[in-house]
């Protein structure tokens, strides 16, 4: 009797050890995203929690509502949860050294998600390759115009850029602006505003409201006489909505215009069907969400990276790069970068294929599944 209450007790013993490891074993991520205002971050951050809970780990989720010094706190108290990693995509790139130097001093990797953060705590940078979503912009601008082929003739175009305080804002801004350049500078393209930096051009928060007021000023002052606007580069979608509106009530020139945009957002694609917006850079976010997850993974279980080896792992095309991205200057951060797609209205079912969208119950129109 005694032997078989020794081996009741040593196996209860065995069972809670094996529930103690496993308990120990599972990881806790801290997720920070920005906001829930623009589409695009709600399907990031539900991509990266359903991801990271697929595979096993605990996740804390925040949105911070475009406020810096809310996702300072976010971040904070996922500190004081004592999570062993943080994936952000942050509001303010310069804004969170406090917290990042908190999480350095407690060995917590961080993985900078889609917008680069400036401090030396970011492990890895995942990404798109941000550069190059603005040369599609440019690009595309350029074949829609027929730029090499003008001969004398001049179009007006306008720009509007990004956040100044993301720092893909001038990724985007530079790639598409470095493919006009050329034509700006020996006249085909007039910019009759005369905004041509980032300075000029950029919109605080990606704000949709605030490019729709710039883009009002703008034909009010230089495009109310009838002038002809011939295309409007948008570097995302929320702005190009604020451009579109303006158009829409503002512009007395009744051609159709040229208008860039980036995120694959519903509402612009009714527009671009509509034919109000010309094109979007589609980035697969929930591909984003699976290459941050490998990478995670590897980094939490104590694994040497090749970074190379692991971006050609991928089902999904992505480049390792370590020359592109600092987290402080001389500091190259290591940085796992998707490509991106251009979608107009001719191709919206390659949106379809990603199973992430769907047409509509009379085939005209796309939704998020």
């Amino acid at each position: 009797m005694k032997k078989i209450i020794s081996l009741v007790l040593a196996l209860a013993l065995v069972l809670g050890l094996c529930s103690f490891a496993s308990a120990e074993a599972v990881k806790k991520v801290g997720i920070a995203m920005p906001t829930q205002s623009l589409e695009r971050w709600n399907r990031d951050g539900a991509y990266l929690q359903d991801q990271f809970k697929a595979a096993g780990y605990d996740v804390i989720l925040t949105y911070s509502d475009n406020d810096n010094d809310k996702q300072v706190n976010d971040i904070a108290n996922m500190l004081s949860q004592n999570v062993d990693m943080l994936i952000i995509s942050c509001i303010d790139s310069a804004g969170l050294n406090t917290v990042l130097d908190e999480a350095a001093e407690k060995g917590i990797p961080v993985i900078a998600y889609d917008r680069m953060i400036e401090n030396d705590a970011v492990t890895y940078y995942v990404s798109f390759d941000n550069y190059t979503v603005g040369v599609l912009q440019g690009q595309f601008v350029k074949a829609a115009l027929d730029l090499d082929n003008a001969g004398d003739k001049v179009f007006n175009m306008e720009f509007t850029g990004g956040a100044p305080t993301d720092p893909n804002a001038f990724y985007f801004f530079n790639g598409a602006y470095d493919q006009l350049k050329e034509y700006i500078e020996k006249g085909t393209i007039k910019v009759p505003s005369g905004q041509t930096t980032m300075e000029q051009v950029g919109t605080e928060q990606w704000s949709t409201d605030t490019a729709l007021s710039r883009a009002q000023n703008i034909l009010g002052s230089y495009y109310a006489d009838g002038t002809i606007l011939d295309a409007w580069l948008c570097s995302n979608d929320s702005t190009a909505r604020g451009v579109v509106q303006a158009l829409d009530s503002d512009y007395a020139g009744g051609n159709a215009v040229v208008v860039t945009g980036q995120d694959g957002d519903i509402a612009n694609l009714i527009n671009v069907v509509d034919g109000k917006q010309t094109m979007t850079v589609y980035k697969n976010v929930a591909n984003e969400a699976v290459v941050t997850l490998s990478v995670a993974k590897a980094i939490l279980a104590g694994d040497e990276i090749d970074g190379a080896a692991l971006a050609a792992a991928q089902e999904i095309e992505c480049a390792y790069d370590t020359e592109s991205y600092f987290s402080s200057e001389g500091h190259n951060t290591p940085s796992f970068l998707l490509v991106p797609t251009v979608v107009t209205k001719d191709n919206l079912q390659y949106l379809v294929d990603t199973g992430l969208y769907k047409w509509d119950a009379d085939q005209k129109y796309l939704e998020a599944v």
